[in-house]
C-alpha cells in the first residue's frame, strides 16, 4: 500500500484528486491537520513520510515544497506551472511519445501538464514528429474552457448569485499573449515560435476544447483531413486515454462539438474537420480530468506500476 500526501488538498485540483481516492484500497492518504497545513515543519514531515506527494500549490509554494524533500524515494507530482520545463523533471503526458510512459514510471519528479497545453500538445506534437508540420509554422490556437479551470476565485465569481450579468457570456482573456501554458506548449512540441493563443471561459463548470487551424498548402506536403487523421490514429494507437474520432464524427453530432461533452471523464477525443485546403484539429476533454487531476492520478498509477486507468473514468 502506497502512502500518498496531497500538499494543497483544499484547492480545486487537490480536492478533485482526493475525491478520486474514495474507493481506492491500494493507497493510504496521509492527512495533515488543517490547522498546520501551512506549517513548513509539518509539511516536511508528511512529504518525507510519503511514497508519492502531489503538489497542488501556487508556483512559488511548489518550488519551496520541493526543497523540503529529503527522502530519496519520495516521488513528487507537481500540478503547478513551476517545473513543467525544468531540467530534471519529467513531463507528465504519457501519450507524448513511445518512451514517455517509461520515463514517468522511473521518475521521482513529474510535472503535470497544464490543461490548455494538454490539448495543444496532443494535436501539434504528432504532426511535428511525423514531419507534416514544420517547426516554424505560424500556429494559432483557440480554446474554450469551463470556469472551474480558473480555480477557487473564478469559481466563486461564477457561482455568486449576485454576480455581474456579463458572467453569463463568454469571457475572453490572455490578450497580452503571455499565458502561463505557452512555454510548455512551445518546448514540448519542439516548435520555433509561440502560438497565437486565444482562450476563453464561459458559463459552465467543466470541460474544454482546444483547436488548431491549419492551411494544408503550408504543410510540408498537402494533406487531406483523412491523411491528417491517420497520423493521429497511428501516433495514439493502443492508448487508453486518447481516442481519435473518425472523419465525420462531428456531422453525426449535428455538425457541432460541445466544449463540455467530456465533463466528468478522464480521457480525450481528437477530431479532424475541414476540407482539402483548410483543416481544424480539435481536442475535447475535461479541464479537471485529463487536463488536471485525472492526469495526475494517471501518472501516479504509472509510477505504482498498475493499470494506468485505475480509479479513473474512461
Amino acid at each position: 500500500m502506497k502512502k500518498i500526501f496531497i500538499d494543497g488538498a483544499e484547492g480545486t485540483t487537490g480536492l478533485k484528486i482526493f475525491e478520486r481516492f474514495k474507493d481506492r484500497s491500494d493507497i493510504e492518504i496521509l492527512k495533515i491537520d488543517s490547522a498546520l497545513r501551512k506549517d513548513e515543519n509539518e509539511i516536511k514531515k508528511f512529504i518525507n513520510a510519503s511514497d508519492i506527494t502531489f503538489l497542488c500549490l501556487p508556483d512559488a509554494a511548489a518550488v519551496d515544497a520541493v526543497k523540503l524533500v529529503e527522502n530519496p524515494d519520495t516521488v513528487i507530482i507537481d500540478t503547478s506551472t513551476a517545473h513543467r520545463t525544468a531540467e530534471g523533471w519529467t513531463y507528465g503526458f504519457p501519450e507524448l511519445c513511445k518512451e514517455q510512459k517509461e520515463k514517468i514510471a522511473s521518475s521521482k519528479r513529474i510535472a503535470n501538464p497544464g490543461c490548455y497545453a494538454t490539448g495543444f500538445i496532443s494535436l501539434v506534437y504528432p504532426l511535428v514528429s511525423s514531419g507534416l508540420l514544420q517547426k516554424d509554422y505560424p500556429l494559432s490556437c483557440f480554446a474554450v474552457s469551463g470556469y472551474s479551470g480558473g480555480g477557487k476565485k473564478l469559481i466563486a465569481q461564477y457561482e455568486d448569485p449576485d454576480r455581474n450579468k456579463c458572467m453569463s457570456s463568454a469571457r475572453e482573456y490572455g490578450f497580452g499573449q503571455n499565458h502561463k501554458h505557452l512555454k510548455e506548449m512551445k518546448e514540448l512540441c519542439g516548435i520555433d515560435r509561440l502560438p497565437l493563443f486565444s482562450p476563453l471561459t464561459t458559463d459552465y463548470f467543466s470541460g474544454m476544447t482546444v483547436q488548431v487551424p491549419l492551411y494544408t498548402d503550408l504543410l510540408t506536403k498537402k494533406a487531406s483531413p483523412e491523411e491528417i487523421r491517420d497520423i493521429f490514429a497511428k501516433h495514439y494507437e493502443g492508448q487508453k486515454f486518447i481516442k481519435v474520432m473518425p472523419i465525420g464524427a462531428d456531422a453525426e453530432k449535428g455538425n457541432v462539438i460541445f466544449s463540455d461533452e467530456m465533463s466528468g471523464r478522464d480521457d480525450l477525443l481528437i477530431y479532424v474537420t475541414g476540407n482539402e485546403d483548410r483543416v481544424v484539429v480539435t481536442s475535447s476533454f475535461d479541464n479537471l480530468g485529463k487536463g488536471a487531476s485525472g492526469a495526475a492520478i494517471q501518472n501516479m498509477n504509472i509510477v505504482m506500476g498498475i493499470d494506468e486507468a485505475t480509479g479513473l473514468v474512461l
